[in-house]
């Protein structure tokens, strides 16, 4: 019976979490600025087709390299494109490339985690040595190498970005599992006879979940700047359509002409990066058991 309360507890103590790490979100003035940041970058990328804006493909042979002007906010690019069109328009894709990457690293990464850490034996050898040889290898070289296997587009670059970073969320799993599958709540559960896909998801998944929360965060910062290096690299979104990256990648010829069509770009990309950042610290300072 004592058991079955322990396991009850966990799941109550595990349902107030979110009251709680929400109250001690909206504390920390660094966390909020992080959202506040996110936010207004994913509102310009999701009003983009509702906004007054010019056309981010359409040039103009007489507005080329043009400074900002109250016609064209931002100024132009080689081609007479409006870089602050361009701008919003390309948030759509670094906020993609950043949300689905992690989102392909979260779905592959985290039930390889669980079952490594929660069976062990062979299972866990053969799963911890593969993450560790992908681990060895640098992510962005990882990224670029699939990039260019898979080949040049936004969506391979996602692909490409979400595998690299897979490894990170296997290991982080795992070793969370590992201090969690020894409480006496999932003790507990097994000597209850619950079966082991039920332990798995109802008692050491929700434990577990904070931490991985807090990583996908901090890697969503580290694939926009992965996206941004692909497009850069010409990996990535394709021209004509617009990304950060691949803006920089034009505006690295024209930065003593024309310094504004780097400077916005690039500035985004920056923004974004804290934002998240800001944001994954304030979620881990949040969801820390330990903090009161």
């Amino acid at each position: 019976m004592s058991t079955i309360v322990q396991a009850t507890a966990a799941n109550a103590s595990a349902k107030r979490a979110p009251n709680r790490a929400w109250r001690k979100l909206k504390a920390n003035k660094g966390a909020l600025v992080g959202l506040a940041i996110i936010l207004f970058f994913a509102a310009l990328a999701l009003l983009a087709p509702l906004l007054p804006i010019p056309d981010p493909v359409a040039t103009s042979w007489s507005a080329i390299r043009k400074a900002p002007s109250a016609a064209h906010w931002l100024g132009t690019d080689d081609l007479g494109r409006d870089i602050l069109s361009r701008m919003i328009w390309g948030a759509q894709a670094s906020l993609m490339a950043g949300i689905f990457s992690v989102a392909i690293a979260v779905a592959i990464g985290v039930p390889f985690g669980l079952i490594s850490g929660y069976y062990g034996g062979w299972i866990d050898q053969i799963i911890s040595r593969i993450t560790e040889a992908f681990l060895a290898m640098p992510f962005l070289i990882t990224a670029i190498a699939l990039a260019a296997f898979l080949g040049p587009s936004l969506t391979n670059a996602m692909i490409a970005i979400g595998l690299s970073a897979t490894p990170v969320f296997v290991r982080l799993t795992r070793g969370q599992v590992l201090a969690v599958k020894t409480e006496d709540y999932v003790e507990g559960a097994r000597s209850i006879g619950l079966r082991h896909s039920s332990i798995i998801t109802r008692y050491i998944l929700p434990n577990v979940l904070a931490p991985i929360l807090v990583q996908a965060t901090l890697t969503i910062a580290t694939a926009i700047i992965a996206e941004a290096s692909l497009s850069f690299l010409g990996l990535g979104q394709q021209p004509p359509a617009p990304s950060w990256g691949s803006m920089l990648n034009v505006a690295k010829n024209y930065l003593e002409q024309a310094p504004w069509m780097a400077m916005w770009p690039g500035a985004a990309i920056f923004l974004v990066v804290i934002g998240f950042n800001l944001l994954g610290d304030g979620l881990r300072d949040a969801l820390d058991p330990r903090e009161a």
